[in-house]
């Protein structure tokens, strides 16, 4: 459903609003592509040569000890490859979704570290009185 004249308008102003306010956050929200987009390209490429190094591994076995080299380097350097736009792609979360899990894991480990204490405290102050 197409928006009204008035709704396009408003729209406009608040994108101009936000460009004036923060340009950065303007021009990442206007990026074409996120960077978890790019980094998930990166891992499907990353896979696709790992499965390419693997073919290059298998027929190499059959063939020439040369090839199966060339299929492990292949499959390890698209394993490290991937592995480093997955962590890359963990990193470029959102700064807000990381506070919120940081505060949810805080209290229950803490509630946890607690009641760890406690038991020892107990342990110590049965076995110093027995």
């Amino acid at each position: 459903m197409p928006l009204s004249n008035e709704e396009q308008r408003m729209l406009e102003e608040l994108e101009a609003s936000l460009v004036a306010d923060d340009p950065h956050l303007a021009h990442t929200l206007g990026a074409s592509k996120t960077p978890r987009q790019v980094h998930g390209r990166r891992v499907g490429l990353a896979g696709a040569g790992f499965i390419v190094g693997l073919v290059l591994l298998l027929v190499g076995m059959q063939t020439s000890f040369i090839v199966s080299v060339v299929g492990f380097v292949v499959m390890l350097g698209c394993a490290i490859f991937g592995l480093g736009s997955l962590r890359m792609a963990s990193q470029d979360s959102p700064k807000s979704a990381k506070k919120t899990k940081n505060k949810k894991q805080s209290p229950s480990s803490g509630a946890f570290m607690n009641k760890m204490e406690d038991r020892w405290r107990k342990r110590q102050n049965d076995d110093g009185t027995a």
